[in-house]
């Protein structure tokens, strides 16, 4: 079973490409379940994300998709939340949708991953931004909002690495996860960016898979042909750590699949 559940739109305004032509390369790629999950809407850094306005129609066209491909591909709807306290919002936590994926982007509105504010790991002890930074995927893992933890370690993304063991700073992270009951996404999309590497690393995935956390897979896509990207890599590092299942969501219920 090929699951890839983390992809995006041309409504988040920095994707290219038709829902059609993501779904016919999924059926290319021979994958079984391909969810959309866009940038939700928030009342902040809105140029990056579908708009409160777009909600019902980016909903609409995976429904409508979903029934157009139902006897050639599973296509499932979700969301990629933002954690940010004082700016999520109950249209989208409350959303009728398969899942939703948590993802810190943010440090108190630090862009951290954004090339355009690159600047700003200049001025910051890199030490303390990976606490912080773990101390906020905690804090979302504890809210019980969410269904899947997205890139878990995004923040190795500029190869700003601290002189703290990486499993530590994790650590409190990754048990609130456990006890959440989320799930955690191998998400391709490093590959692509300076880091080149896999989300998470191997380590934290041992880590991950020490504690019983379940996973599931994602390319991240912003384009026809990131669909997919590193597929096999991704399947391979699961299986090496001990993962056999992966995990997929209906209506906000999980199920786990033989990969």
């Amino acid at each position: 079973m090929k699951i890839d559940l983390h992809n995006h739109t041309a409504r988040c305004n920095h994707a290219t490409g038709t829902i059609d032509q993501y779904i016919e390369r999924a059926i290319e790629l021979d994958i079984d379940i391909y969810g959309f999950s866009e940038h939700a809407p928030m009342d902040f850094d809105e140029r990056y994300r579908v708009s409160f306005e777009d909600m019902g129609d980016y909903e609409a066209d995976v429904l409508r998709a979903r029934e157009r491909y139902r006897n050639r591909i599973d296509i499932r709807l979700g969301y990629e939340v933002d954690w940010l306290p004082g700016h999520m919002d109950d249209r989208v936590l409350k959303a009728d949708v398969d899942f939703l994926v948590g993802s810190v982007h943010f440090l108190e509105k630090w862009g951290f991953d954004n090339p355009e504010f690159i600047g700003g790991w200049e001025a910051r002890d890199i030490d303390t931004v990976w606490r912080d930074y773990f101390a906020a995927v905690e804090a979302m893992a504890e809210s019980g909002r969410f269904d899947i933890v997205g890139h878990l370690d995004l923040i190795k993304l500029f190869k700003h690495y601290p002189t703290t063991d990486i499993r530590t700073l994790a650590r409190p992270a990754l048990e609130a996860i456990a006890r959440s009951g989320m799930v955690l996404e191998i998400n391709t999309a490093g590959l692509r960016k300076p880091i080149a590497e896999i989300y998470p690393s191997r380590t934290l995935l041992e880590e991950a898979f020490a504690l019983h956390i379940p996973v599931t897979f994602g390319s991240d896509a912003h384009a026809v042909t990131q669909v997919g990207a590193g597929r096999d890599l991704a399947t391979a590092l699961a299986r090496s750590v001990g993962y056999t299942e992966a995990a997929t969501f209906h209506r906000r219920k999980k199920q786990m699949m033989k990969f």
